[in-house]
């Protein structure tokens, strides 16, 4: 299933569409509209994204969304509430594509606006490229860079930091296909492939990288999600980013975040800019640690 709307950009790598970009969908507004990618496929053809999921309608391939900028939603669905849990709210907020600078077959560089309740609050740069690896994988390398142009201080939250633990979702987002089967999601170990640590800043020793309770809520260099013949590798490729938890979702639905507001509210004052970049190998089959290791580090080199 895909969402009605205008699709005006395709990555290519090696003369292969591998994504397409919808910049204007018709949604409703409770699904918080905003420009994103699907299919984004394999090298082989595989497709590696779904929307408009019956299980959580709201998700939208890869996109950029928040549930919380100053009390508006990004994300789309109910809103998490203190004291009250899920809420059906009219508090929507829409990413409007403003236009391309560059459109380019290995990439593009998008002007997007955040607007609510009839304000503008941020103006973002996006950048998207289709990077070739090998014969069977390639990246997509997303950097996104959020100005605060409200005249004010804003901040940003999660239903985490709204009172619900374990659910700190909100950044970049890939909503992976549901298959028959859960999807195995690992991340880093000791053996030179990368590092890792608890969300606490807390170090570990790479002996619980496997499984959804060993790398949801954790800072790692990177998180992999293997499914029916592919592999995706999550991995943040600046400082910030790593310092950010990664949200993953296996048992319930296939999903891969980051978390811009993990344990508290994340501040963005007024006139200030938010960047992140997260880099994501696509793979056909399914990659072992070290082969997921070696993609990320040709992926995101020094």
């Amino acid at each position: 299933m895909s969402a009605p709307g205008a699709t005006t950009a395709a990555l290519r790598v090696a003369g292969r569409a591998v994504a397409h970009c919808v910049t204007r969908p018709a949604l409703a507004a409770d699904h918080s509209p905003r420009p994103y990618l699907h299919p984004v496929t394999t090298l082989a053809g595989r497709a590696v994204t779904e929307v408009l999921p019956a299980d959580h309608v709201h998700h939208l391939g890869v996109s950029v969304a928040v549930p919380d900028v100053a009390g508006h939603n990004f994300w789309g669905g109910r809103t998490f509430v203190r004291d009250r849990g899920p809420v059906a709210l009219d508090n929507h907020g829409v990413q409007r594509h403003d236009g391309f600078k560059l459109c380019d077959p290995d990439g593009f560089v998008e002007e997007l606006s955040w607007t609510a309740g009839g304000e503008r609050l941020l103006a973002e740069h996006r950048t998207v490229a289709a990077v070739a690896l090998t014969d069977t994988a390639w990246a997509l390398d997303l950097t996104f860079s959020a100005v605060n142009v409200s005249g004010r201080d804003l901040s940003i939250g999660s239903p985490a930091t709204n009172g619900r633990p374990g659910a700190a979702y909100g950044g970049f987002f890939w909503r992976a296909p549901k298959e028959a089967s859960a999807p195995r999601v690992f991340g880093p170990g000791t053996d030179g492939s990368g590092t890792g640590s608890g969300a606490d800043g807390s170090g570990t020793d790479g002996s619980g990288t496997d499984g959804e309770a060993a790398v949801h809520g954790v800072r790692a260099d990177w998180v992999a999600m293997a499914g029916d013949g592919w592999t995706l590798v999550f991995a943040g490729a600046t400082p910030a980013t790593r310092r950010d938890p990664w949200f993953v979702r296996a048992a319930e639905y296939p999903g891969v975040g980051s978390s811009l507001a993990h344990g508290e509210r994340l501040a963005l004052p007024a006139g200030e800019t938010l960047v992140r970049r997260v880099v994501t190998v696509v793979a056909d089959g399914r990659l072992d640690r070290e082969g997921a290791a070696a993609l990320v580090h040709r992926a995101v080199a020094p």
